[in-house]
């Protein structure tokens, strides 16, 4: 009896897939670890520098510390998001709203389907992609904020959804930026830039011990419960 091999194609940078093509190939290729699909082109980031990673890891500290004091939302990194009907990227980090809180993403299936509240890029050989494509694709998806760190420049770009378009968030006093959308997230961009870890915690603890952030922990757990309530009369 003739045996039937199925071939499966690899993914490569530049491909026109849709999305189904492209989380196929994915899925069959479990040592590709970086790879995105936007306006139905495949895009695979290069290897990731010493220095790209420590940001990353830097900022997913920040981000991971106000998550730990704001039940009711969650952090990660590089997890693959499903945007608008076909775009699929992967973002360096994120920030969202558990959607039993009213938040706008949703676990679908082994990837999280829907816009995140907040999502970060840490741009340095992807700066061009990351401040275009990207951001334009965030932008449409209703992404409500979008931290750019540009590793090259030592600049920080936190754009804010505004009408359906992103204009730059001003940084409150000197070069100390506050989230719309989360309460009590503050960021020391010097000191992130200089790589003051223990500045950037000092500063994101003040912000977690205002009142704002009080008052937004207690709105989610309201709303949690709200939304249990209201499942249990269905």
């Amino acid at each position: 009896m003739a045996t039937v091999v199925e071939h499966t194609l690899e993914l490569a940078p530049g491909d026109n897939l849709n999305r189904d093509e492209f989380l196929r190939r994915w899925e069959r290729h479990p040592e590709i670890k970086r790879a995105e699909l936007i306006g139905g082109v495949v895009y695979m980031p290069s290897p990731v520098s010493i220095e790209h990673g420590a940001l990353e890891s830097e900022v997913g500290t920040w981000l991971g510390t106000y998550q730990a004091y704001t039940p009711g939302c969650a952090s990660g990194h590089n997890a693959t998001t499903m945007l608008l009907e076909e775009d699929t990227p992967q973002p360096d980090l994120h920030l969202r709203i558990l959607p039993e809180c009213g938040g706008m993403s949703r676990v679908d299936g082994d990837y999280l389907g829907g816009p995140p509240e907040f999502i970060a890029e840490i741009c340095r050989s992807s700066a061009v992609y990351d401040l275009h494509q990207k951001l334009e694709l965030y932008e449409e998806a209703g992404v409500p904020e979008y931290l750019a760190v540009l590793v090259r420049e030592r600049e920080i770009r936190w754009h804010i959804l505004k009408g359906g378009s992103y204009e730059l968030l001003n940084p409150a006093t000197g070069r100390l930026w506050k989230s719309n959308v989360f309460p009590g997230l503050w960021l020391d961009g010097k000191a992130l830039l200089a790589r003051d870890m223990t500045r950037v915690l000092a500063t994101l603890q003040k912000g977690i011990e205002t009142p704002e952030h009080a008052e937004f922990v207690r709105k989610l757990a309201r709303e949690k419960s709200r939304r249990k309530k209201v499942k249990g009369r269905s």
